[in-house]
């Protein structure tokens, strides 16, 4: 007898994912599209793409996840979307696109200008961040629209992120979920709305007005069905029910199981992060809030290693010429190939140690990336090491700053993203966080959190928690390695920790004589 089926699509910045799954978390089938190119850029720093070569991507993937699996989607109950994270689409009244999305990690900026009235100007200056405000309003993409192409931004009906043009597209409505609102907007954080205030400083320094924001709507929550048009186009059923759930990073935190601050979820992907899952709000770094979780009501503390695995694409681009060769000749990941050259070195890479700010921290803006301890008897594979014990060790720094902020104490990890599909990493992950880490049944983790609020938003289950004890489960338990544990520690706290403090004037000097980074 064939199960009930949730149809997450998870859109990230590489690729595009279809993938169904039944109600004890099993990955029944997926289809995965590769974005070619994944971003355009106009101008150096710029990334770029066009709206609708996702929803095009989207209609593909399920076109063809739905030729393999006809009699499975007569089970399906419900569709959700996970996307990637401050991608912003600007579009019209009818939500046609005006101009291409602006990706995340896109770098350009608006001119340099103070949103601050006189009083906050005081407060911001008493408190050290009214460097932060002006940074933040350069970094709103409709600042940099206003100025650079007021047209557009006349013509502008909704500014939404990639999740709301989604929303639109399915429901025909301009909504999107509240666990989805992360970006450079004027949301409320603690309360998980816009900003209520017509005088509050986020209207000015985000530059957005009111009206031209979408419908906020919880996640799990029933935000509409597939209409006739719809199901011609996608080739989903007609009625078929639309599943609110969030981004992609808080959807793979619960499809890891990290439902409290007991736990900790490490994202080993372009972007490595550590969030936890909070009832209680707490500012990590102060004025910079913790997201919505997808666990309705909750929070998710998190740090970001802006550069984190994007450092291993960095590494085969510079240094992988043989594993790239190999690999496309044999239809494998490069990545696979890097497994043995961490077993060649020991732990601490014989004294190289590796700062992971290729892109600065929100708070270290300063920080410039750095490998230190070189040495004759370091190779390739001592540089490959260190970045991945680079990137823990910016992890684990963020890790026990979310502890101190929120008074609490996490007790174990769980992994998910490219990098958790290395056993050596999984484990030298344990040995430097000196805590068990959890890998999960499938790499799929945020198209398995998304699938989650399905059921639970249509009742399958009583609500997210229920949902995450019946659909998580685990696949291997790391625990950590006493020698190696000693040797991380004392590099961690004796070296690692002291970089940033000992580097911060000298990367000044670098800024001035080379103006690099802005």
């Amino acid at each position: 007898m064939l199960k009930e089926l949730a149809l997450s699509i998870d859109c990230g910045t590489q690729s595009l994912r279809a993938i169904l799954f039944d109600r004890e978390g099993n990955l029944i089938d997926m289809e995965k599209i590769k974005f070619e190119p994944p971003y355009f850029s106009k101008f150096h720093g710029w990334a770029e793409q066009h709206p609708e070569v996702y929803w095009e991507t989207m209609i593909k993937a399920i076109n063809k996840l739905k030729d393999k699996n006809d009699e499975y989607f007569k089970n399906l109950i419900g569709v959700t979307v996970t996307t990637q994270r401050d991608t912003a689409v600007f579009v019209d009244k009818n939500g046609k696109p005006l101009r291409p999305a602006i990706l995340w990690l896109d770098q350009r900026n608006a001119s340099k200008k103070n949103p601050l009235n006189f009083w906050e100007n005081i407060a911001f200056s008493i408190i050290n961040k009214k460097e932060t405000a002006i940074r933040t309003f350069r970094r709103s993409r409709p600042n940099w629209v206003k100025e650079y192409e007021p047209e557009i931004w006349s013509n502008t009906y909704k500014f939404l992120l990639l999740s709301g043009y989604f929303m639109f597209k399915l429901t025909g409505k301009f909504i999107d979920s509240k666990a989805s609102q992360i970006g450079h907007i004027p949301f409320d954080y603690k309360s998980q709305d816009w900003t209520k205030s017509k005088s509050h400083w986020r209207w000015r320094v985000f530059g957005v007005e009111r009206e031209k924001l979408p419908e906020l709507v919880p996640p799990c929550s029933i935000v509409g069905k597939i209409s006739k048009k719809v199901s011609e186009e996608t080739g989903l059923p007609e009625g078929l029910p639309i599943v609110a759930s969030g981004s992609d990073k808080g959807c793979e935190t619960i499809g890891v199981g990290c439902f409290d601050t007991e736990s900790a979820s490490l994202s080993f992907g372009t972007t490595a992060t550590v969030q936890t899952t909070s009832k209680k709000y707490f500012e990590t770094i102060p004025f910079i809030p913790p997201y919505p979780s997808v666990v309705p009501g909750y929070y998710n503390p998190e740090i970001e290693i802006f550069r984190g695995y994007w450092l291993v694409s960095w590494f085969l681009k510079e240094f992988g010429n043989k594993e790239i060769e190999i690999a496309n000749k044999n239809g494998i990941s490069p990545e696979a190939l890097l497994e043995p050259l961490l077993d060649e070195i020991p732990p601490g890479s014989q004294g190289l140690v590796l700062h992971p700010m290729w892109t600065p921290g929100l708070d270290m803006p300063n920080a410039k990336g750095a490998i230190i301890g070189f040495g004759d008897v370091h190779t390739r594979a001592h540089i490959y090491r260190a970045i991945i014990e680079g990137i823990n060790y910016a992890l684990r720094d963020g890790m026990e700053r979310i502890e101190k902020r929120g008074n609490i104490k996490i007790k174990r990890l769980m992994v998910s993203g490219g990098g958790s599909q290395s056993e050596k990493i999984c484990q030298i992950t344990s040995n430097m966080f000196n805590l068990p880490v959890y890998r999960t049944q499938t790499h799929e983790t945020s198209g398995l959190g998304a699938a989650m609020c399905v059921f639970a938003g249509l009742g399958v289950y009583k609500d997210i928690f229920e949902a995450g004890k019946n659909m998580v489960k685990y696949s291997k338990v790391y625990e950590p390695q006493k020698n190696e544990v000693e040797i991380y520690e004392k590099l961690y706290k004796r070296v690692y920790k002291k970089i940033y403090g000992s580097l911060k004037r000298i990367n000044l000097e670098i800024k001035k004589i080379v103006n690099y980074p802005e």
